[in-house]
């Protein structure tokens, strides 16, 4: 897979086995064409089956879009030390099961042990969390992940901006996640204000 040679920065993204892949590819998308940026890809098990499920895209599909993939039981890959140098970790989407793992530190894939050197090394780590409702378990597993650092961000459409497509408000989303890591996009309008009546 290719990568920029002096890469400016770095950012980890993560798909796992949640409704909403579409947050993910799109991440993809929009980080391959930002310039200066490497993107290492994850992908679980279940998050190929949800391409498949969701959006009709294979595994290569979708890996073709990062500069660098990583196995998921590869823990000894780069991303597994604090001493590779990162601007943070998105996992979008974010299945329970993954963020139960995150918020107990158990680092049972390269996916969580990512989460983990991330959550250590006090870098930005934001979790796309899909799952509706939500039971104690979840909700606790949430709170413990915000206190070491991290972000729950689930996938809530906004409407203040009228989408007319799902395709925008995705976009929206994306781009709110991306602000988070100071990424440069146009994916959504920024709030100017309330309209007011003549």
């Amino acid at each position: 897979m290719s990568s920029p040679a002096n890469p400016e920065r770095r950012l980890i993204v993560a798909i796992t086995g949640a409704t909403g892949a579409v947050y993910g590819v799109r991440l993809l998308q929009v980080l391959r064409e930002t310039p200066g940026m490497q993107v290492h890809l994850l992908v679980s098990e279940a998050g190929v089956l949800n391409l498949h499920q969701e959006l009709d895209m294979g595994r290569k599909e979708v890996e073709a879009l990062a500069h660098v993939v990583h196995n998921v039981r590869d823990i000894g890959a780069s991303i597994a030390s604090g001493s590779f140098p990162s601007d943070g970790m998105i996992i979008a989407p974010c299945s329970m099961k993954t963020l139960a793992s995150v918020a107990h530190g158990l680092s049972d894939n390269l996916i969580t042990r990512a989460a983990d050197v991330v959550l250590k090394e006090r870098r930005r780590l934001v979790l796309m969390v899909r799952e509706t409702p939500f039971n104690l378990a979840h909700l606790r597993n949430m709170i413990a992940v915000t206190e070491m650092g991290g972000i729950i961000f689930p996938p809530l459409p906004g409407f203040y901006h009228r989408p007319h497509s799902i395709a925008e408000m995705v976009d929206h989303t994306v781009g709110r996640v991306l602000d988070l890591f100071n990424v440069p996009h146009a994916l959504a309008p920024r709030w100017s204000g309330m309209k007011q009546d003549d």
